[in-house]
């Protein structure tokens, strides 16, 4: 145990952030560059070492939290990096993007705040970084066999490093002009700078994976070609194909999806764009879906000089505390508050948008809701609350319904999908198709990037039992696993 006293005597106390006038002027992260490493071994002595870790059921990565919390008290950085990444390909991408589910199972989480175990990992992958104590891990041998992924974010990113590292011959396929799936062009560089991918990408080259950008399999390659030509193929396209509001309306300029909305912005910063063609400058802009998607367009917004920014949500405004329906350690609904709200806008709770207005050019001028209320498990609007809200911009941001089919990559291999939409997969993440595997959102539905993570490191696993007859490599989840939540 790092300090037996540690959660007695030390408070909970997490990054700093950069004052808010300062930040919407910028698109560098949030926070105070140095800020964790002062306070943050005092942080990770306040872990208990518990007889049963629950973090690590929070975690589906099996993260050795525990350990890396005892080498980061003791300031052996170099012990918790290696324990960091037993479990963990990317712990730079989870400490900055992760919701931590981990916290939420935190024994200490009972009647007190819980670890920091998002910062200590944070500070503990970028010290690792910065002391070159992350180095490449090449195969000591290959074994002449040839795997495709499909897909370049979190998942594929995670099997095509395993493979790799088990002496298979990997190539990464993405269908965007640079390698990080959603990691580059979903997430604003306020959240994650795209720097952090980079370097991850140099050391996969390092140790030999291959990328293949602006190639969509199905479309520029043929799916069934593919499969000829590699010994396997691990489909980690991820659940691109968002959810869409059918409302009258909907087809006015002006009402975007976010995911049609947020790539612009980081090819701005990527240097591509000078202006983004979809920006909230001068606008008022709505955005509808109240996650974490949500709120990266309500950041982007600020960021973009919009007049006013409101956030409109379905659901009734969730508790700051948990209640007795969400008992510890399960993961609960509560209400959040981001980098992104602290900086301003609207947020409205238990509405239903009904139609969007718009002027004699088609583009959107307004848009029209109304309260609701759950009653008897059924979503009815509140008669008498009907309102109009001025709109210049809408973003979506209310989800994905499963893997894009438009593209002919599920027609052509022959994949079998569940009946939730998405690829279905064996016990060993294998499809109906051979030799062909899936992992992450395609075959889980949409979901947290730990997941994905751990979705990708398994699946790495039945390609590498399949190519070889057996397989060392770790298997932290079964794809029938969810996560502790009620």
């Amino acid at each position: 145990m790092a300090d037996p006293k540690g959660f007695l005597t030390t408070g909970r106390e997490v990054a700093e952030t950069r004052p808010v006038a300062e930040r919407v002027k910028d698109w560098n992260e949030v926070y105070v560059p140095g800020s964790l490493l002062p306070i943050i071994s005092k942080q990770a002595g306040r872990c208990m070492d518990c007889g049963i870790p629950f973090c690590h059921n929070g975690c589906p990565l099996g993260n050795l939290i525990p350990e890396w919390n005892d080498y980061a008290y003791r300031e052996d950085w170099a012990a918790a990096s290696e324990r960091l990444h037993a479990t963990n390909n990317f712990p730079e991408f989870t400490g900055r993007l992760c919701p931590a589910p981990c916290e939420s199972a935190c024994v200490l989480g009972i009647n007190q705040p819980a670890v920091t175990i998002k910062n200590v990992e944070v500070s503990i992958i970028d010290r690792a970084w910065d002391s070159g104590d992350v180095t490449p891990r090449p195969p000591e041998r290959l074994s002449g066999k040839t795997v495709a992924v499909i897909g370049s974010g979190p998942a594929g990113l995670a099997a095509a490093q395993q493979l790799t590292r088990a002496g298979h011959t990997v190539a990464v396929y993405e269908r965007a002009d640079r390698i990080g799936g959603l990691l580059r062009y979903g997430i604003p560089a306020f959240k994650m700078e795209k720097s952090h991918i980079n370097r991850r990408i140099e050391q996969m080259r390092a140790e030999g994976t291959k990328f293949r950008t602006e190639t969509e399999i199905g479309r520029d390659i043929d799916a069934a070609r593919l499969r000829r030509r590699y010994d396997a193929v691990v489909v980690a396209a991820g659940a691109t194909v968002s959810r869409d509001l059918p409302v009258p309306g909907r087809e006015l300029n002006g009402v975007h999806f976010a995911m049609e909305y947020l790539p612009l912005a980081n090819k701005v910063q990527e240097g591509d764009l000078t202006v983004a063609p979809i920006t909230a400058e001068g606008k008022h802009v709505v955005v509808i879906g109240g996650g974490d998607t949500g709120a990266d367009c309500v950041g982007t917004a600020h960021r973009q000089g919009a007049l006013s920014v409101t956030q409109l949500e379905i659901m009734p405004r969730p508790g700051e505390e948990r209640n007795a329906g969400q008992p510890w350690p399960t993961f609960p609904m509560l209400y959040k508050v981001t980098s992104a709200h602290e900086e301003g806008g609207e947020r409205v709770y238990s509405v239903s948008t009904t139609r969007f207005e718009g002027d004699e050019n088609g583009d959107v001028q307004a848009l029209h809701l109304v309260e609701v209320e759950f009653k008897d498990g059924r979503l009815e609007q509140k008669p008498g609350t009907e309102r109009r809200i001025p709109a210049q911009l809408v973003t979506l941001a209310m989800g994905f319904t499963g893997t894009d089919q438009s593209n002919g990559l599920v027609q052509q291999f022959g994949l079998e999908l569940d009946e939730r939409g998405n690829v279905a997969r064996d016990a060993d993440f294998a499809t109906n198709v051979d030799g062909v595997f899936v992992a992450g959102d395609a075959g889980r539905g949409q979901s947290l990037i730990v997941w994905a993570i751990a979705e990708g490191r398994s699946a790495a696993r039945g390609v590498d039992r399949y190519l070889t007859g057996a397989s060392a490599l770790p298997a932290p989840i079964r794809p029938t696993d969810r996560a502790l939540t009620v």
